[in-house]
């Protein structure tokens, strides 16, 4: 069967296995690109990603994954971090890809990093929500997750709903649940736009900068184009998760007090009319 019947047929015959996985980085993950400025410490346990003038560095997850919960521990990062990007997303391939995006925008010393959240359908994207944290990110690690199951996307932040984008397919708006995808990450400079709309430009006599990880975990189903069963994963909690009332509460406290871009309000972006979803949601 080609690869693309087989996507095809993904939700009817689950061609894919439950796995839980409590990550060692060598064994979860490749490096992409970085020349020796992505590096995998403390027996596995420890991978960090550094940038300075000549390049970035980046990872990608050894498996492809259809639907699941993921976690990653972060320390993004730290003083004048303006013009820099750390990227850490899902993404499918090909032009019709599937993305849900985590990106920490860097900022001068002191001035607050930008959580830049957007999810890719069929090609598509255009849905970013950006956030403050209500803690520095670069002191210590925190737990950036995302949810991802038939009924919702929900990103968390150590264990807060930040952001939830529902399956409306029923109402005509397309959802990530055909196309396996991976996990990627990269530090990167983007100093064209990523601090103040490009106006403060990275500041190369503070490189190299470097950003950490650890303590990833999955509760996922791994991909497998052989056709193996998704065996017990209908039973499993992150498969059929959604925001409870505490969780609805959270993430409207979040919403509230930390957003500051939502394209569901942006109407001279929109001036045709906001996105279905925005109203649907």
């Amino acid at each position: 069967m080609s690869s693309k019947r087989v996507s095809c047929f993904v939700l009817i015959n689950c061609c894919f296995l439950v796995a839980a996985s409590a990550g060692n980085f060598y064994q979860d993950f490749q490096i992409t690109f970085g020349d020796g400025r992505a590096k995998i410490l403390e027996n596995g346990q420890l991978l960090t990603l550094s940038l300075d003038k000549a390049s970035g560095s980046g990872f990608q997850s050894t498996h492809e994954y259809l639907f699941g919960k993921i976690d990653m521990q972060l320390k993004l990062v730290g003083g004048n971090s303006a013009g820099t990007v750390t990227a850490y997303y899902l993404s499918s391939k090909g032009s019709g890809w599937d993305e849900i995006d985590f990106e920490f925008l860097g900022n001068l010393s002191g001035d607050p990093y930008i959580l830049h959240t957007n999810v890719f359908t069929q090609g598509k994207g255009n849905r970013e929500q950006q956030f403050y944290l209500w803690f520095d990110p670069t002191k210590d690690f925190h737990t950036y997750s995302i949810l991802w199951n038939p009924q919702s996307i929900i990103f968390s932040v150590d264990g807060t709903p930040i952001r939830e984008f529902k399956n409306l397919e029923s109402k005509g708006v397309a959802f990530p649940k055909n196309q396996a995808m991976r996990i990627y990450s990269s530090l990167w400079n983007a100093d064209d736009w990523a601090t103040r709309g490009g106006l403060v430009k990275t500041d190369w006599s503070q490189a190299p900068f470097t950003a950490s990880y650890r303590n990833f975990n999955a509760q996922a189903c791994l991909w497998n184009s052989q056709g193996s069963s998704c065996s017990g994963s209908h039973n499993q909690a992150w498969y059929k998760q959604s925001l409870d009332s505490t969780g609805q509460a959270r993430i409207k406290w979040v919403q509230k007090n930390y957003m500051i871009y939502n394209y569901c309000t942006d109407a001279k972006r929109f001036p045709q009319g906001f996105p279905p979803e925005c109203s649907l949601a």
